[in-house]
């Protein structure tokens, strides 16, 4: 092999093409496989404002829904490898959505690169103000003494909204019908005018409509209770022990991303998020920060996506 001094050649024509990238100005596309407006969406728009930052070029929002994520992640696995499109990657849309819909486009562990998980978010379950159950214990009663007359609203197939709500009624031996929709605005409006009545959705989506009166809060599946809601228990301690959804949502890229981009993103992103404003915006989004390496990112997939399975497993779940 050709060496350039001590260091190889290919090596220093690779880290002349990523600081080229870096300086060349070209935009950062970072796909949100979710609608806007929605928690993926929210946390990508504060990610996407640091990186631009910290990197000195364009990092560019782009919105493509559809399929619990499917969309927008086949998208970035089908992308050029040079650190140019990224995708804000979900349990949705890599622990989720492949155990619901057996024939994806793209394999996630082959043609996607884990890059830094950057934030946990939690589920509150909420209820429309004209269901008459003020606590989770009394939704599981009214629900058991009318089976099937309960909708729960998500924002599509395969979101933790969905499977969320499919894990709680396995775990309470209840029947609540699931309606998806498009996104969680939609769901929200349906479930504030009463065409839905029940919702398990990210804290920082429902969370306002809680605080405006507009929906009544139950519960949050959190192992703690949230900070912007110490008087709503969380569902495990109030009546269903062991409950618990943990959405994360960290950067991914498409495969055979060079690993000297994948560690330039990974630091620039962990740095970003360690700047003390950045903490206090998820915060106030409900979420908590992460900001792992590849190899912690992994290590959360792992553990997180075979609960999951099972959950799809026992409730039939499937995405069309």
């Amino acid at each position: 092999m050709r060496k350039m001094g001590s260091v190889p050649i290919f090596l220093v024509l690779l880290l002349a093409a990523v600081t080229a990238t870096a300086q060349s100005g070209r935009p950062i596309r970072l796909i949100v496989p979710f609608a806007a407006g929605g928690t993926t969406d929210l946390v990508s728009r504060v990610v996407a404002a640091l990186l631009a930052q910290r990197l000195g070029q364009p990092v560019v929002v782009e919105n493509r829904p559809g399929g619990g994520g499917v969309v927008g992640s086949d998208a970035a696995a089908k992308a050029a490898p040079d650190g140019h499109t990224l995708v804000m990657g979900s349990l949705e849309t890599y622990g989720m959505t492949p155990t619901a819909q057996k024939r994806l486009p793209y394999d996630p562990e082959k043609d996607l690169t884990l890059i830094s998980n950057v934030t946990h978010v939690f589920n509150l379950l909420a209820v429309n103000n004209d269901l008459p159950v003020r606590s989770v214990r009394e939704l599981i009663d009214y629900a058991k003494k009318n089976p099937g007359k309960l909708t729960n609203g998500s924002s599509g197939n395969g979101t933790t909204g969905h499977l969320g709500g499919e894990l709680f009624k396995s775990m309470t031996g209840i029947d609540i019908v699931h309606v998806p929709y498009k996104g969680s605005a939609q769901a929200i409006n349906d479930l504030i005018g009463g065409q839905i009545q029940v919702m398990f959705d990210n804290v920082p989506s429902i969370g306002p409509q809680v605080k405006a009166g507009r929906v009544r809060g139950l519960g949050v599946s959190a192992p703690k209770r949230a900070a912007s809601f110490p008087e709503i228990p969380t569902i495990a301690e109030a009546g269903v022990p062991g409950y618990e959804t943990n959405s994360w949502g960290g950067v991914i890229g498409p495969a055979r991303l060079p690993r000297e981009v994948v560690q330039k993103l990974t630091t620039e992103i962990r740095a970003a998020l360690a700047v003390p404003s950045v903490a206090q915006r998820y915060r106030q989004l409900d979420s908590e920060i992460d900001g792992s390496t590849p190899e912690e990112f992994l290590a959360l997939v792992r553990r997180e996506t075979p609960k999951w399975a099972e959950v799809v497993r026992r409730s039939g779940a499937k995405i069309d």
